[in-house]
C-alpha cells in the first residue's frame, strides 16, 4: 500500500472537472482522455523532480501505439499529466518489443527544451492536481508500420511537485490504433520495467503521437504524374 501510494492517485480522493479532447494538430495517435467522472480514474508516476529523480528519469509510463501503412515520421510527443511541476524541460523515448521485466530494443531518445517543450494547461483537473499537456516537439524519427511504446517525462529536478500520467479508462476521444492493458511502467527508485496493470487499472494512458503518414506508392506516382502533366502544359504555354 506504501508503495502504490507513492506511485499512483486513488478514485477515493477525486474531485475534478471534465473538458473537451486535448490532441494538438498533427495528432496521429492519442490515448484518449482523462475522466475525472469515472469511479476507476487514476494517474501513474511519469516525472523527473526533487522527489523522484533519476537518471534519464526518475519514473515514465510507457504507452503503446500501432503505426500503420508505410509509416510515419514523428515530429512530436506528449503525455497528459495530473502535475504541480513547472518543467523547462521533457525527457522523450520510443521503444518497440517491450514485455514484462523487459524494456525491449530502444528506438530514439532526447530530452527537449526551449522552444522544443511547453507545457499548456488541458482544461481538465482531478485529485486536486491540474492536468497539463507536456509536448516535446523538433523531432524527425521515421518508423516503418508495427507496434511501438512512447514515452515523455517532465523534467524539473529541482521541483518538491508530483506529476501522474493521467489514466485514459476508455481511450475517450481517442486517436489511431492502440493494444489496451499493454502498457507499461519503469522508475530508477524501483528498478523494474512492468505492465502498468501490476499497479492498478491501467487499460491507457493518456499520451500521443504527433507527424506525418509517409505517403503510398501510389499516391507518389499520382504525385509525379500530376508535376508532369504541370509542367508539359507550361511548356505548352512557353511555346505558344
Amino acid at each position: 500500500m506504501k508503495r502504490l501510494a507513492l506511485l499512483s492517485l486513488f478514485a477515493v480522493l477525486l474531485s475534478g472537472t471534465l473538458a473537451s479532447a486535448q490532441c494538438p494538430s498533427g495528432c496521429l495517435f492519442y490515448g484518449g482522455d482523462f475522466d475525472p467522472n469515472n469511479p476507476n480514474a487514476n494517474g501513474l508516476a511519469n516525472e523527473t523532480d526533487a522527489i523522484v529523480g533519476g537518471d534519464p528519469y526518475g519514473a515514465a509510463t510507457y504507452q503503446n501505439f500501432v503505426v500503420g501503412g508505410q509509416g510515419w515520421n514523428i515530429t512530436g510527443l506528449f503525455t497528459n499529466n495530473l502535475s504541480t511541476l513547472t518543467p523547462s524541460s521533457g525527457y522523450w523515448e520510443i521503444r518497440k518489443g517491450v514485455s514484462e521485466g523487459n524494456g525491449g530494443t530502444l528506438i530514439a531518445s532526447g530530452t527537449e527544451s526551449g522552444g522544443n517543450f511547453s507545457q499548456t494547461p488541458t482544461g481538465r483537473s482531478g485529485f486536486g492536481y491540474t492536468e497539463y499537456t507536456d509536448l516535446v516537439t523538433g523531432l524527425n524519427v521515421n518508423l516503418p508500420s508495427g507496434m511501438y511504446w512512447l514515452a515523455t517525462v517532465p523534467t524539473c529536478p529541482t521541483c518538491n511537485g508530483r506529476s501522474f500520467n493521467s489514466n485514459s479508462l476508455e481511450g475517450l476521444n481517442a486517436v489511431g490504433t492502440q493494444v489496451s492493458d499493454d502498457q507499461f511502467w519503469n522508475s530508477s527508485f524501483f528498478d523494474e520495467f512492468t505492465n502498468a496493470d501490476n499497479l492498478g487499472v491501467f487499460p491507457t494512458f493518456s499520451s500521443g503521437v504527433l507527424g506525418t503518414e509517409v505517403p503510398e506508392p501510389s499516391s507518389l506516382i499520382m504525385l509525379g504524374s500530376g508535376l508532369l502533366a504541370a509542367a508539359g502544359v507550361v511548356r505548352r504555354r512557353l511555346s505558344l
